[in-house]
């Protein structure tokens, strides 16, 4: 299985950042890619204060677009997050995943809101414009099962362990660390994730711009079952094309049984 990560600069205003989007797609022609991943919240600057006002609900014009560049690529493409409002007005850090007909197999919601306080670091709250979702997501493809959460979702380790349980082999995590939590945790967390469920971890975040208030760290990454990093980008806006082995999930898990030896 061929995966493109796209490690996007986010602009301010939101069509750019889909226009953006279509363009690397568009140069994506011909590698034969099978999945596309791009980073958390791409559509608007990662401020809580904007959130509320980039926000669309599902089947809105961002979605719309990002449908029809999955159906146009014939690509799976796991559409980063972006923010969603609700019928109530509820707003939620959302990741979508459309298949190569452009339909929509997947939703994620933001399970575990990024609130912290670290002295002489990062300050941040979601909680403050963003409401949390719940659960873990699997979705199907003709690859094998994966699954999808956001960013510090991946912190918490019952989260992907209930998506490997319920058969990921890949788990995929748009994300935006910064520059407090990416260099201690970035690269830490997933080889964690990857070796404790033996499977795919693929982090994929947004470019750095240290012109905004929050900083994201970068360095999008491919982590295999054994642990390894397969791939990483720096902190700069690009492209990353990798191939998975995904027998080597299987063979991993069979040698090393730690999910067959799980005890209550």
């Amino acid at each position: 299985m061929r995966i493109a990560q796209i490690q996007s600069h986010v602009y301010k205003n939101k069509q750019e950042n889909l226009d953006m989007l279509a363009e690397k797609l568009n140069g994506l022609d011909g590698e034969a890619v099978d999945l596309v991943a791009v980073g958390e919240m791409f559509t608007t600057p990662y401020e809580t204060s904007c959130f509320p006002g980039y926000a669309e609900p599902e089947g809105g014009e961002s979605w719309k677009q990002l449908s029809n560049m999955a159906r146009k690529h014939r690509i799976y493409l796991s559409a980063g997050s972006i923010p969603e409002v609700d019928a109530e007005g509820r707003v939620y850090n959302t990741a979508y995943v459309f298949d190569r007909e452009g339909r929509q197999i997947a939703k994620h919601r933001k399970a575990h809101l990024f609130d912290i306080n670290v002295e002489g670091g990062q300050h941040f709250r979601e909680s403050d414009t963003l409401t949390a979702g719940k659960g873990a997501t699997v979705f199907d493809t003709e690859f094998c099962r994966m699954g999808i959460c956001i960013c510090f979702d991946c912190r918490f380790p019952e989260m992907v362990r209930e998506m490997v349980l319920s058969g990921a082999k890949v788990v995929l995590v748009p994300a935006s660390f910064n520059m407090t939590t990416g260099p201690a945790h970035w690269e830490l967390m997933f080889r964690s994730r990857a070796v404790d469920n033996q499977c795919y971890m693929v982090g994929t975040s947004d470019a750095r711009d240290p012109s905004f208030s929050y900083v994201s760290w970068g360095h999008s990454m491919v982590v295999s079952p054994w642990g390894d990093v397969v791939a990483e980008m720096d902190e700069k806006e690009g492209v990353q094309i990798t191939d998975l082995d995904l027998p080597l999930v299987d063979k991993v898990r069979r040698e090393l049984p730690l999910l067959q030896s799980l005890r209550g």
